[in-house]
């Protein structure tokens, strides 16, 4: 019981950073827009890479290197680029909030919920590496409690987060305070946009 306790608090205190991945569950929670959808996706994922780290580390400590981050962030940056500047198109024609609810489909989010969970090498690290190299010393069924744990954590996190969002989004149906929250997000994008692109020219 103790393993699933260190993970729960393990995996809470890794994902409670503020991310890319968690402004778009933010994001599509005050939208009101398939919210059980991406905070499924998210937590899955999160279970997934968790499990992988935990009983096959030491394949990814192997084969593990630099140029494999390098590229995962090259991705990541491209990613963003176009999401800010989706997020800038939108905010300079100012169009009808409920309209631009309507033209995304369910396929579409999905495939942005991936874009946020699988191209982003910080995910990687915590839950792959950080997680599967701090449980690697302990016993087969401690790993798969400590991973039940983390992954716990995870799924509350999210749709917590998800759901929370989404209750406030009635505070957010006005055409001036998702312009607040679209500049916000663009602003906070780009801020990590450019610390993902220092960061890689680091390990250049």
């Amino acid at each position: 019981m103790e393993f699933l306790i260190l993970g729960f608090f393990m995996g809470l205190s890794l994902i409670l950073a503020i991310g890319a991945q968690n402004i778009f569950v933010i994001e599509q929670g005050l939208k009101n827009q398939y919210v059980f959808l991406v905070c499924l996706v998210c937590s899955l994922s999160d279970l997934l890479l968790i499990f992988l780290g935990i009983i096959l580390f030491h394949y990814f400590q192997k084969y593990f290197n630099t140029p494999i981050e390098i590229l995962l962030n090259v991705l990541l940056i491209i990613f963003l680029i176009f999401f800010i500047y989706s997020k800038i198109k939108v905010y300079k024609k100012s169009t009808n909030f409920d309209n631009d609810l309507k033209e995304t489909t369910r396929f579409k989010i999905f495939l942005k919920t991936l874009g946020f969970t699988y191209l982003n090498a910080h995910v990687y690290s915590d839950t792959v590496f950080f997680l599967g190299n701090f449980s690697k010393n302990f016993l087969l069924d401690e790993k798969i409690y400590f991973g039940i744990g983390a992954s716990t954590a995870s799924f509350i996190f999210f749709f917590f987060l998800g759901y929370l969002s989404n209750y406030l989004s009635k505070y957010a149906q006005k055409r001036d305070t998702w312009g607040s929250i679209n500049l916000f997000i663009i602003s906070f994008m780009s801020l990590l946009t450019i610390y993902i692109i220092k960061e890689t020219l680091y390990l250049l």
